[in-house]
């Protein structure tokens, strides 16, 4: 998952560098923000279930921790 993630999240940040940079023509624009969108939402979709994820655990790990 992190080589996801981090692929993921280098691709946006070259995608905002060359916002940046300001090489982005305007018949990329369209495509650069829709690709960054799809990456951001890609991201809060995971980081929610990686949340839901500790959550679940949390209580396990406490019960194991405490001898329960």
């Amino acid at each position: 998952m992190s080589s996801d993630w981090n692929e993921a999240a280098e691709e946006l940040n070259a995608i905002v560098a060359s916002f940046d940079e300001g090489e982005v023509t305007v018949d990329d624009l369209f495509v650069k923000l829709e690709r960054a969108t799809q990456i951001i939402e890609s991201l809060e979709e995971r980081l929610s279930a990686t949340k839901a994820k500790v959550e679940e655990l949390a209580p396990r790990l406490s019960r194991v921790a405490t001898g329960e």
